[in-house]
């Protein structure tokens, strides 16, 4: 399948910026089953200092804001050809060894609610490894009803399981803390995912991949309660979302910053229609 996306992020200051810098992890992984066909970044009001792959193989970009900029806007947009691998993504690479992904964060690290929810899940992480971890995402995500708004990029795994709702992050860091927990490696995805009923979206999309032996890394979407299939598209991995944080930085000089995030996800063959609609419209107009 061949997705075409673009993704707008755009900042608001109240005050001219002195000086910032942003680290953006926008450009898709080029991993089994996903191949970059094209891919730009674009920038108002701002400039690409430099590129790296960073620890865990994502490819990042920093970009310097210019001087008084009071407004800018950083714009991605291409095709990324997917394949149905079940969601397996295989053997472990990057710089970091396998067993650093047990190790917990504060946003995954499990406290006596998450324990307590652990406990439930049916099956042995040791005996059926896969089973489990289906059983923990379905249980997940009975318990942590699906809620925008009421979290944020801070909330914890535990807080999100002592309130019963959050959004992907929340149920992506729930799976990881607890798949730690049991002794499983697992990482945290950022990226996009081609919804069914629209294309315009207000944000990325996040789930979570553990580490089965055998199998290698699988993905676990706990919020759409599947395995990753051609619709999603991964970008950039790490321990918990401040490892795959879309966009992070700093700014002196701006006050009330304000981010407004566009994504727009689709197959080639609707945008096409679409284009095709559009102008078949402006030429009966």
């Amino acid at each position: 399948m061949r997705l075409a996306i673009r993704h707008t992020t755009h900042y608001a200051f109240s005050e001219p910026v002195m000086h910032a810098l942003q680290r953006v992890r926008l450009t898709p992984k080029e991993t089994q089953g996903q191949r970059i066909i094209a891919w730009t970044m674009t920038f108002e009001n701002a400039h690409a200092e430099l590129s790296y792959d960073d620890q865990h193989f994502n490819h990042v970009t920093l970009i310097g804001i210019d001087p008084g900029a009071r407004e800018v806007t950083v714009t991605c947009e291409g095709v990324v050809e997917t394949e149905d691998n079940a969601g397996v993504i295989g053997r472990h690479s990057g710089h970091l060894p396998l067993w650093s992904f047990l190790r917990q964060t504060p946003l995954t690290r499990p406290g006596p609610k998450l324990r307590a929810l652990l406990r439930e899940v049916p099956g042995s992480a040791d005996d059926e490894p896969l089973e489990f971890l289906h059983a923990l995402s379905a249980l997940i995500r009975e318990r942590i009803v699906y809620e925008a708004g009421r979290t944020h990029a801070s909330t914890t795994a535990e807080e999100a399981v002592s309130h019963g709702y959050g959004v992907c992050q929340d149920h992506a860091h729930v799976f990881i803390g607890a798949a730690r927990a049991s002794g499983i490696p697992a990482r945290y995805v950022s990226g996009y995912l081609m919804m069914d009923d629209r294309i315009e979206q207000e944000a990325t999309h996040a789930w979570a991949e553990a580490h089965v032996e055998g199998l290698g890394w699988v993905g676990f979407d706990v919020s759409n309660g599947i395995c990753p299939d051609p619709r999603y598209v991964r970008v950039a991995t790490g321990s918990d979302y401040k490892d795959a944080a879309p966009v992070t930085g700093i700014s002196f000089g701006g006050t009330e910053e304000v981010l407004k995030v566009g994504v727009a996800v689709a197959s080639e063959p609707q945008v096409q229609s679409q284009s095709q609609s559009q102008s078949q419209d402006q030429t009966t107009q």
